[in-house]
């Protein structure tokens, strides 16, 4: 099992190309909240297809999978499904609190 950290999975504020003292920030052109976002799922729907992939191998009987590893796989794209959710929902309550503002 490969417990490195890759770039999708550091911490903000130690990734390659972020501006001292502004997590999130990168001295590149582009980049900013939607391409964040935009990775993140991109990030959530691999993970589910490689435990869709996984569980069918195990299902074809495949002796190069192993149960554990599907099972570990599943509960990753589980995990980051529900954080998915829990952005999706704070996103959506802002914005109606931004709509109901007085003005």
């Amino acid at each position: 099992m490969n417990l490195r950290l890759s770039p999708t999975t550091m911490p903000l504020a130690v990734r390659p190309g972020s501006v001292a003292g502004m997590p999130g920030r990168t001295t590149g052109a582009g980049g900013g909240f939607s391409e964040a976002l935009k990775g993140a799922l991109n990030s959530v729907s691999a993970a589910q297809n490689e435990a869709t992939r996984l569980q069918r191998e195990v299902q074809l009987e495949n002796p190069k999978v192993s149960l554990e590893e599907t099972m570990v796989a599943i509960q990753k794209a589980q995990i980051g499904f529900q954080a998915t959710l829990h952005v999706r929902n704070r996103m959506v309550q802002a914005y109606t609190d931004i709509m109901n503002m007085q003005v």
